[in-house]
């Protein structure tokens, strides 16, 4: 029989970057026991820990509104001023929070703290440390295998530890805060990112929204798994013969990828000026470490270039949030993060950089307090029992996600023609059960990811127009009505719902 290890707590939080760790924190403030359980180690996984963090800091309220301005337009006209606002307002009150707390922000030029910069991996370390000095376990290599729930709530969550021994948490109010779905291609700090969350929280009953919009792509060098797109700002993109490759979409990385997806592609940094070049060294030191180890000077050497699927991670879908709490539909499950839609704030347009930061901080903030205070309406506890795990071959489905996943002629430039055969693949594959559970954890992440890549591409399908991201060769126009969200749920097959966008 398998060992299990059984505990109580109030708030039990899934998912250890900084999402989780500002949810651990909040909780842990406002009164909560609050267990953390990671997937990798707390404080140095996930994306975030992996490179700098730019923050969406406007500490000018007069400009706030010009800043949902241009996000609404670029984002397909689905967030909204309400939640914009409140996300800015947000930022300002936690990041300011952090310097109190000790984090060591750095200086500009004047003098004044920078709260727009965190250095991802002091970041991380330190926010590690806050929650401990709050009182929150920690349960570093600790994958969750899924939900538990009783009476249509989420009373904790179940999931195997390193050494192969099952955990189970019991607690009043749980917050996913798993990160979003990469798809294991290979993008840095996203090999824990595949989508864990989302499967627990479809499974439970949780709804998802603007799925369709999760195709973003990383520009990095083909030799590297850095995708920091702030130096590619100042590139110029050529053929292989040296024909300059135009850069005519609103995302630079569609137009690299019309010319990839058939040739080779180069780039250099060779529109960066002296001053230009000093400041991006400075400020995204690990972005260059790829090109110091090869001897190539990016800013006046080409070099050739890839795009890696970043999915929900930079991408816009997730679980659908019913409020500012960050409640689901599911009463005693909360999200926050990338796991969560970020559609309100960025619409169908990537948040990648400085808004992915703020929301990550502020719906972390928001989800740990508001699942402290349902936790503490509780009475009785419920202790519920595991259910079976569903899992999925991990070999198949992970050679499945490369071939109609990861490629950019099925998930970029789309069309129900190589839409609607890839999806009935992955229909297939998701049908399939593994022939043991020896690899339990890849297992359920290889079923986690199928789920997510169905959930897109059936959403996808269903937005039958182009907007933002999403961009169909069949529907190439907008149209007036479909502005507004597209909810989906379900597990083997799928129902569909609008969310208006609020004014």
């Amino acid at each position: 029989m398998t060992d299990i290890s059984i505990q109580d707590t109030d708030v039990l939080v899934l998912g250890g970057g900084p999402a989780g760790t500002w949810a651990a924190l909040h909780a842990a403030r406002n009164g909560a026991r609050v267990v953390l359980a990671d997937k990798a180690y707390c404080g140095t996984s996930g994306a975030a820990a992996a490179s700098n963090n730019n923050v969406w800091y406007i500490p000018n309220p007069a400009v706030h509104e010009a800043e949902f301005a241009a996000r609404f337009a670029s984002g397909g006209g689905l967030s909204e001023p309400g939640w914009t606002a409140a996300l800015l307002e947000g930022a300002i009150e936690q990041l300011h929070l952090l310097a109190k707390l000790g984090y060591p922000f750095p200086k500009t030029e004047t003098g004044d703290i920078n709260y727009a910069t965190l250095r991802g991996p002091d970041y991380m370390r330190f926010m590690r440390l806050q929650i401990r000095r709050a009182g929150v376990q920690i349960l570093d290599h600790s994958p969750m295998l899924g939900l538990l729930q009783q009476d249509g709530r989420v009373v904790g969550a179940h999931g195997v530890s390193r050494d192969g021994s099952r955990w189970q948490v019991n607690a009043f109010a749980t917050v996913l805060a798993t990160g979003g779905c990469a798809f294991m291609s290979g993008a840095l700090g996203t090999n824990v990112n595949t989508g864990d969350g989302h499967l627990a929280a479809g499974e439970a009953g949780a709804r998802f929204s603007g799925m369709e919009f999760s195709n973003q792509y990383g520009l990095a060098a083909s030799h590297s798994s850095v995708t920091k797109g702030l130096p590619f700002v100042w590139s110029t993109y050529t053929r292989e013969d040296g024909t300059v490759v135009p850069v005519t979409d609103d995302e630079p990385f569609v137009s690299v990828a019309r010319v990839l997806i058939d040739e080779p592609v180069f780039a250099v940094f060779d529109r960066a000026n002296a001053n230009i070049q000093r400041w991006l060294r400075s400020g995204q030191a690990n972005a260059f470490l790829p090109f110091d180890r090869m001897g190539i000077d990016p800013f006046t050497q080409r070099f050739p270039v890839g795009l890696r699927l970043e999915g929900t991670v930079r991408g816009t879908g997730g679980i659908r949030l019913c409020a500012r709490d960050c409640a689901t539909d599911v009463p005693g499950l909360y999200a926050a993060g990338d796991a969560a839609s970020r559609e309100t704030v960025v619409g169908g347009r990537t948040g990648g950089g400085s808004p992915n930061s703020a929301w990550a901080i502020v719906t972390g903030s928001w989800a740990g307090a508001a699942a402290s205070e349902f936790a503490k309406r509780q009475g009785t506890r419920i202790v519920a029992r595991r259910d079976d795990v569903a899992l999925s071959p991990v070999e198949p489905s992970r050679e499945l996600i490369r071939q109609h996943v990861w490629s950019m002629r099925t998930n970029l430039f789309r069309s129900a023609a190589v839409l609607t055969p890839a999806v009935n693949l992955l229909d297939d594959a998701w049908r399939e059960t593994p022939a043991d559970a020896a690899q339990l954890a890849e297992a359920r992440s290889a079923r986690a990811m199928l789920y997510v890549a169905r959930l897109a591409y059936r959403s996808a399908l269903q937005r039958k127009e182009s907007r933002a991201l999403h961009q169909r060769s069949d529907h190439p126009g907008r149209s007036d009505a479909m502005r507004h969200r597209l909810v989906v749920g379900g597990l083997d097959s799928f129902e569909f719902s609008a969310d208006a966008v609020a004014t």
